[in-house]
């Protein structure tokens, strides 16, 4: 907590590929230094080739200071994921996948006796797979959370942006902050509602930008135009780590800032033209 007693957040967006991982710890304690940050949320559904994330992936990013790591839809699609979601409660993934599915969909980061934040991942569903509800069981979770904290984050993985802003304002002073991930580009419209829940449509991803989204740009141009299936072969180059630092009152569970950020930063027009 910094000197006025208030709470400091980081969220990292997602993370695509070993180079990007890496690249996150060591950009880590700059970004430490800068945010003093008292909980670090990592997305870390597509470190792993782009497709979840193994015991690596997973001892590097609570080595790098992570205290939770959420995942989302393509965690199911890697069966090294499977025995982590199994075993780490702090890896988690969304909370509305039916009854049955193996692994938590929150976890509640203990700060001290008196302090604690809830992590929540949810799922949307517009694009996606048609899972339960992300309004009507985000919204019972959160009930039963607040009997316990009212320091909520939530981690929602979605592919409408509409869907996400719905989720913002269907929560909105009910939790502490509501962050997009899962479309893997940085928006710009990180702000705090009008009853104090921070918010952005997407949060970004880290990993390399020389690439669409993280998957190579020659074959992702070739599934474009071909309209067929091409191997998924992640980019090189020109890594990047995307994020944001909400600060929160905890005595209400407020948002009062919320400040996104990509490291390092795009090149200016200016800086081009001199290359």
């Amino acid at each position: 907590m910094n000197l006025y007693g208030y709470l400091s957040v980081l969220f990292i967006g997602d993370v695509v590929g070993t180079a990007a991982v890496d690249f996150l710890g060591e950009s880590m304690p700059a970004m430490i230094s800068q945010y003093a940050p008292d909980v670090i949320i990592i997305n870390g559904e597509n470190a792993h080739e782009g497709k979840g994330l193994d015991e690596t992936d997973q001892q590097k990013f609570f080595g790098m200071g992570a205290h939770v790591v959420t995942t989302g839809n393509h965690v199911w699609e890697n069966w090294k994921s499977k025995p982590i979601l199994k075993s780490d409660p702090k890896v988690i993934r969304p909370y509305n996948y039916p009854d049955g599915n193996i692994g938590n969909g929150f976890y509640i980061v203990k700060i001290s006796d008196e302090l604690q934040v809830a992590v929540v991942q949810l799922q949307g569903r517009t694009f996606m797979q048609a899972i339960d509800c992300p309004f009507r069981t985000g919204l019972e979770l959160v009930k039963e959370l607040q009997l316990t904290t009212k320091n909520i984050v939530i981690d929602f993985h979605a592919e409408a942006s509409a869907e996400k802003m719905a989720l913002g304002w269907h929560l909105d002073g009910k939790v502490s902050a509501i962050l997009g991930t899962h479309t893997h580009i940085q928006t710009a419209d990180a702000q705090i509602l009008k009853r104090g829940t921070a918010f952005i449509t997407d949060v970004g991803m880290t990993g390399p930008y020389n690439s669409v989204v993280g998957l190579r740009k020659d074959i992702a141009i070739k599934r474009a135009i071909l309209q067929t299936a091409h191997k998924y072969e992640l980019g090189v180059g020109d890594l990047k780590v995307s994020g944001c630092n909400v600060i929160i009152n905890p005595n209400n569970g407020k948002a009062l800032e919320i400040n996104s950020f990509v490291f390092p930063e795009f090149r200016t027009k200016e800086e081009s033209n001199h290359e």
